[in-house]
């Protein structure tokens, strides 16, 4: 394991990636579940976060019975269309293509192909990295750690020109946002989980694995996107996400 690695170029162009819906119990409310792409102006292939587990896209019923993910809400549309290898298509990328995958945190709906993508490194927070094994879902950690290259940071760092990695505790022990700089759009600031839905802020991030921590770094991120007039993507806006644009399609 290491815990220094830096991009060789700026982010040229960022693409959301359509990972499928799930309806949360409470409200009811409707998600998007995400991941990101980032390239850079040195051919760089950065992914973030992976979706739902296969199993999901075959058969989404027996697989939330096996991890109780019935108790939390239900999947509302997780295909195949919605896994890692088919949503990079749409950019005209293949999974050998990513030089560095990123975890924002490991609960079930982000970390399902985690282990497709060893063969590149893998940054994500040192106090998520090690726990015996990956967050996934209400205590079951079902997954194991995939062989990797891991390069674990606790802190904030910048991973290249134009690209903040922030360490967010609270809505997961090892939480990440991201903070990027690109050409034609600007700052554009990636919540993840650290905030959900804007809403979540009045909320006061009840639920959080530790709530004053989330209620500190999502002040602090909201602040840090105010200071850089950032485009705010969260991580799973009911209101946002039928009309934020999605792969193929690229900001730039």
């Amino acid at each position: 394991m290491s815990n220094r690695i830096t991009l060789k170029g700026k982010p040229k162009r960022l693409a959301v990636l359509d990972y499928g819906l799930f309806e949360v119990h409470a409200g009811p409310r409707t998600i998007g579940i995400c991941g990101f792409v980032i390239e850079t102006d040195a051919d760089e292939i950065v992914l973030i976060d992976t979706g739902f587990p296969q199993k999901y896209a075959t058969d989404a019923e027996a697989a939330t019975a096996e991890d109780d993910l019935g108790s939390f809400g239900r999947v509302l549309s997780v295909s195949p269309e919605n896994m890692p290898g088919p949503q990079l298509a749409k950019l005209g990328l293949a999974k050998s293509d990513i030089t560095l995958m990123i975890q924002s945190h490991t609960h079930i709906d982000h970390v399902g192909h985690m282990a497709d993508f060893a063969h590149a490194p893998i940054l994500m927070s040192a106090d998520e990295r090690a726990l015996p094994r990956p967050l996934y879902w209400s205590g079951k950690q079902m997954m194991e750690w995939p062989e990797a290259d891991y390069h674990l940071i606790a802190s904030d760092i910048v991973l290249g020109e134009g690209f903040k990695v922030l360490h967010c505790p609270g809505h997961a022990p090892g939480q990440l946002a991201f903070l990027i700089d690109l050409p034609q759009t600007g700052w554009v600031m990636l919540t993840s989980d650290a905030i959900s839905r804007a809403a979540e802020i009045d909320e006061k991030f009840a639920g959080s694995w530790n709530v004053d921590q989330a209620i500190f770094h999502g002040d602090r991120l909201m602040g840090l996107a105010a200071e850089r007039e950032a485009f705010v993507i969260y991580g799973h806006s009911p209101e946002q996400w039928p009309n934020l644009k999605k792969a193929p399609h690229w900001f730039a």
